[in-house]
């Protein structure tokens, strides 16, 4: 079989056309309809906001951040978009079947999944600290949680033959993790989940991944860890010279999460400033 008689083909680059007419520039999402994990604060709830901003309606899943997850849902309401809030473990599968259900009931389809839920093990300063009981519950978050949602969600998208994922990843696993090795080995399993949905959902739905490198979130500062003498060491170390915020990040999820990256599918894209440039 040649390239040029794929079964489909005509079907997928109708559906390219058809994205390029209805989506005008500033407002690339819109009247589509996504779900961001772990949305009631924090990273998540950023890009919530900002799908919404560029014309998406938007479910909020969170577990234990149910005040701030209404809080954003009125935020994105105010904007004219849909927005609901969805209780969710992830690591439950059955929780997740939950949340699938309903969103789909309210929302009759998904465009867009952000899995940005995840567990870095924040209390955790050295590897000498680990637990059996961390390792469990950042690797049951991460790669559990994820590729329950990313299989529930995924096949569905399949199902509607359009979709978009986007996986909240980490530099970590270029630079690896002398503080928590339980997260970076976290990381390596969305990378190999990503690469693995996005053969298994191809070609109607795209999957990539996103790897931040330090950010200074709140939860970040407040670390015993985070002294002034080891920023000044993470800052001379990054050629862009800079620790972002948050909200620098969030375009780059915006980009996967858009036709802007139409041809794409099981990449990961690091935004780190340069920290960990790879060799060529």
């Amino acid at each position: 079989m040649s390239w040029g008689s794929l079964p489909g083909q005509a079907k997928v680059e109708g559906e390219v056309e058809r994205k390029r007419r209805d989506h005008p520039l500033g407002q690339r999402l819109l009247d589509q309809f996504a779900l961001v994990t772990g949305a009631g604060r924090g990273f998540g709830s950023l890009i919530a906001q900002a799908l919404a901003k560029e014309g998406a309606h938007v479910a909020l899943n969170y577990n234990k951040s149910a005040e701030g997850a209404e809080v954003i849902a009125k935020e994105i309401q105010k904007l004219g978009r849909k927005s609901i809030t969805v209780k969710a473990d992830i690591t439950k599968w059955s929780e997740v079947k939950d949340m699938v259900e309903t969103v789909w009931k309210e929302f009759g389809r998904l465009d867009i999944l952000v899995n940005n839920s995840g567990d870095v093990a924040w209390g955790q300063m050295s590897w000498r600290e680990i637990t059996e009981e961390s390792i469990d519950r950042v690797l049951s978050v991460d790669i559990k949680g994820t590729m329950f949602v990313t299989h529930e969600i995924g096949k569905r998208m399949l199902e509607q033959k359009r979709g978009v994922i986007v996986n909240v990843c980490s530099n970590v696993v270029v630079t690896g993790s002398p503080r928590a090795p339980q997260y970076a080995a976290s990381k390596y399993g969305v990378i190999g989940l990503t690469k693995s949905y996005a053969l298994a959902f191809a070609p109607w739905v795209r999957v990539n991944a996103v790897g931040p490198g330090y950010m200074e979130t709140e939860s970040t500062v407040k670390r015993p860890d985070w002294t002034p003498e080891r920023r000044k060491w993470i800052v001379d170390h990054t050629p862009l010279r800079r620790i972002p915020k948050p909200e620098d990040i969030v375009p780059i999820v915006l980009f996967l999460a858009s036709d802007d990256s139409m041809h794409m599918t099981g990449n990961f894209v690091v935004c780190d400033g340069g920290f960990s440039m790879p060799a060529a």
